[in-house]
């Protein structure tokens, strides 16, 4: 891949990315503080590595937030009580940043 690629790549996704962040500003601030919640805890518990599970993740949970906010549900009724467990199920098949870290430690003391 070219450096052009990566750099057209890249605002791609720095559009998509800004697509998705304006969804969740347009639902209701029970599914708004939801979604952040959301995010802040997929990246701190080390999220997805790849933009395509990015997108395909954080598009999913706003379409679900959308379609229950249109249809007056609680945030809870989509995802159940334990929001945490609902976001480790989302993450459970993909290759996160705390599998890329626990890789490199390893094969870092391995080395040794």
């Amino acid at each position: 891949m070219s450096i052009f690629e990566k750099i057209i790549g890249s605002l791609d996704a720095k559009r998509e990315w800004k697509a998705l962040e304006a969804r969740s500003k347009a639902l209701p601030s029970e599914y708004c503080n939801a979604y952040n919640a959301i995010k802040k805890y997929m990246w701190t518990s080390g999220g997805p590595l790849e933009w395509k599970d990015i997108s395909r993740i954080f598009g999913g949970i706003l379409d679900l937030f959308e379609e229950g906010a249109a249809d007056g549900k609680k945030v809870t009724d989509l995802t159940g009580e334990d929001m945490a467990a609902f976001c480790d199920e989302l993450l459970k098949d993909e290759k996160t940043w705390r599998d890329k870290y626990r890789t490199k430690l390893n094969d870092t003391i391995g080395r040794g």
